[in-house]
C-alpha cells in the first residue's frame, strides 16, 4: 500500500479477535513507523503512542488491547488512518460496533485531509452498509482474503 510506505505517523489499532489481525504487524514494524493507537476514555477516543508490545494492556469493559504509552495530540502530523470495522461497502461506509467512537473522533478537523482506510476481510465487504449523516465514510477499503 503506497500510502503506508510513505507515511511516517500512522493511526492504527490493536485488533480484537474478530478484526483483521494487527498485533504481529505492529510488533514487526513499530521501529519503522510512528504508530498511534486509540484508547477508549468514557464516550470518546484518545490516542497514545505505541512504543512496543509491552505497551499494550487489555483494558475497559470492551477488553480492547490499548497502549499505555504517552498521550498523542498532534493529529495534524498523522499521514494515514487505518480503521477497523465489522462491515464495509463499496462506497466506503463503515459499520462499527455501534457506539460511534471512530465517527466522533474522525470528525475532528485535522482528519479532513488524512486518508482514512478501512481494513476488513473479504466476507466483511457487503453490498450496502446503513449510514446516517454523522457516519464518516472511508476514503478507501482494503480487503484482505480470509485465511
Amino acid at each position: 500500500m503506497p500510502g503506508f510506505q510513505q507515511a511516517e505517523t500512522v493511526l492504527f489499532y490493536a485488533s480484537l479477535a474478530d478484526e483483521v489481525p494487527t498485533l504481529t504487524f505492529l510488533e514487526r514494524h513499530y521501529k519503522e513507523k510512528h504508530f498511534v493507537l486509540p484508547c477508549v476514555v468514557g464516550d470518546d477516543l484518545e490516542l497514545r503512542q505505541y512504543t512496543g508490545p509491552e505497551d499494550l494492556e487489555i483494558k475497559g469493559k470492551f477488553h480492547i488491547p490499548e497502549p499505555v504509552g504517552p498521550l498523542f495530540t498532534d493529529y495534524a502530523s498523522i499521514q494515514l488512518a487505518l480503521i477497523p470495522g465489522m462491515a464495509f461497502d463499496g462506497e466506503g461506509h463503515r459499520l462499527g460496533r455501534g457506539k460511534g467512537y471512530y465517527d466522533r473522533f474522525l470528525s475532528h478537523p485535522a482528519f479532513t485531509k488524512i486518508p482514512k482506510v478501512g481494513l476488513c476481510f473479504d466476507f466483511q465487504l457487503v453490498p450496502s452498509v446503513p449510514c446516517e449523516s454523522h457516519d464518516l465514510p472511508m476514503d478507501q477499503v482494503l480487503v484482505l482474503p480470509t485465511v
